[in-house]
């Protein structure tokens, strides 16, 4: 009997358990996931599986994702030993989680060359954030001693992904009940930068290898990401729950559209993108956005708002790219100042961003948090309607 294929994914999260989990077994791999939450280690290898529930305003549907088991993430000896038997490797733990992982990472790597396994080892990066490739390249080799530097270089890829599944934050209550369970839409593509494999491009279901990729992390961001952002802090000064209500909501769906078509002409001014794509794709997510079943609320679409308004990122980045092509973000600059108000106190960087801007005022978190300079010209028209959506929850002209 042929022994499967090893995919090991640092992360057993919304993305790792929610999306890739279900992408390396359909194309036949055993999963091992690399978690720290013990309780969720212990019950994954209880089971042997986990159940995905797929749903959307048609159809709700439970997978079952086998076979996978789980290793504690804090036994680097454990992990190491499951990053040499590895076909391949994906990290889905969080920007801040990375320097945890680089070591145990880099432990499994310098095991691998010291045991002569001469195949590339590719690791796929789930993470949001710009050149994660390099960032972690640089945090392992730091890690790893300098006779296996050029193992590294020549035998491990990093490659960087685009993850664009909704996975919502399960209510306590649903966990608590099933550790495991993680509900998800349907969408199932995973665009990935084709520069950074070594060796040959494993076949995963979904998989989608792009030479073109920093397009599609743009497309990603300004499309998806920045529509999530319009809803949310637009639907959070309306006192809404969910991204569907928002998307349903008068005054805001006019602005969502014209945000989106503000981002979009900005893409085919940068990348060359097809229009007629562009308005597909955008078709396409609007009925994404619209999946009540899987009740994606207004606070995780909101929170964490000085990464989401930083300078390259949904908004202001967007906003920027529209108006170095001519374009003025009117609706997308509506964005920025609602999330500039966005004072939820459940969220610490909600909380840290309203001391900021209480203490400095308004121009030094432009320049701090968006990097905008507080005389030019996004500036003014955020710091013109930031005063509108303040006083009166009001955003329209």
């Amino acid at each position: 009997m042929t022994q499967a294929k090893q995919a090991v994914i640092f992360g057993a999260g919304n993305i790792g358990r929610g999306f890739l989990g279900q992408l390396f077994t359909e194309s036949g791999y055993e999963v091992v996931f690399v978690e720290i939450n013990r309780r969720l280690v212990d019950r994954l290898n209880q089971q042997g599986s986990y159940t995905l529930r797929m749903v959307n305003n048609e159809l709700s549907q439970d997978l079952i994702i086998a076979p996978v088991r789980a290793v504690d993430g804090r036994d680097e000896e454990a992990v190491a030993r499951e990053v040499v038997a590895a076909d391949l490797l994906a990290t889905a733990v969080g920007v801040r989680a990375l320097p945890q992982v680089a070591p145990v990472l880099a432990l499994g790597i310098a095991r691998r060359a010291e045991a002569g396994v001469g195949t590339p080892l590719n690791i796929i990066l789930c993470e949001n954030l710009k050149n994660a490739s390099q960032v972690l390249q640089g945090m392992v080799q730091e890690h790893l001693p300098g006779e296996h530097h050029r193992y590294l270089a020549e035998k491990v890829g990093f490659v960087e992904a685009v993850i664009a599944r909704m996975v919502p934050i399960l209510p306590d209550e649903v966990r608590e009940q099933d550790p495991t369970l993680v509900v998800v839409e349907p969408y199932k593509v995973l665009p990935v930068d084709k520069k950074g494999f070594k060796g040959a491009i494993p076949d995963i279901v979904g998989l989608e290898p792009r030479e073109d990729f920093a397009a599609y992390v743009d497309r990603k961001l300004y499309l998806h990401n920045a529509g999530h952002a319009m809803l949310g802090y637009l639907g959070y000064q309306k006192g809404l729950g969910y991204g569907y209500e928002a998307l349903d909501a008068a005054l805001i769906r006019p602005l969502l559209d014209q945000a989106l078509d503000e981002a979009a002409q900005a893409l085919v001014a940068e990348h060359g993108f097809d229009p007629k794509d562009l308005r597909a794709h955008v078709a396409d997510l609007l009925t994404r956005f619209a999946n009540r079943p899987l009740g994606d609320t207004i606070f995780r679409l909101a929170r964490d708002p000085i990464r989401k308004l930083g300078p390259t990122d949904r908004l202001v980045g967007g906003a920027r790219a529209a108006l170095k092509h001519g374009i003025e973000p009117q609706a997308l600059s509506w964005g920025i100042a609602a999330g500039l108000a966005f004072d939820d106190p459940r969220d610490p960087q909600a909380s840290r961003l309203q001391e900021m801007l209480r203490e400095q005022g308004l121009d030094a978190v432009l320049a701090q948090v968006c990097g905008l300079d507080p005389a030019g010209r996004l500036a003014e028209m955020v710091r013109e309607r930031y005063g509108r959506v303040v006083r009166c929850h009001e955003f329209h002209e």
